[in-house]
């Protein structure tokens, strides 16, 4: 178990957010997975934005987000507007 705020791109400001939605570790995190885990933000925050959604899938991947591959930032795309 750790703290999410270790995890790549994820600050106070997002870390509070994913507590708030139910997830409050990186295993918690890693489990649910980006998209759901967005979801589940952007419940709680309607502004959450396509970054946000790049961040926490570079959370996810131990990476930052500008390291996400094209491929992976266009299925996000796709993913964010189909919200």
């Amino acid at each position: 178990m750790g703290s999410l705020s270790a995890l790549p791109n994820v600050g106070s400001v997002l870390e509070g957010l994913l507590v708030q939605a139910g997830i409050t570790t990186p295993e918690e995190l890693r489990a649910v997975g980006a998209k759901e885990a967005f979801v589940r933000v952007k419940l709680i925050d309607p502004t959450a934005c396509i970054r946000m959604l790049y961040g926490i899938q570079g959370a996810v991947d131990g990476v930052k987000d500008v390291s996400l591959s094209e491929s992976t930032k266009q299925e996000l795309k796709a993913f964010f507007r189909s919200l």
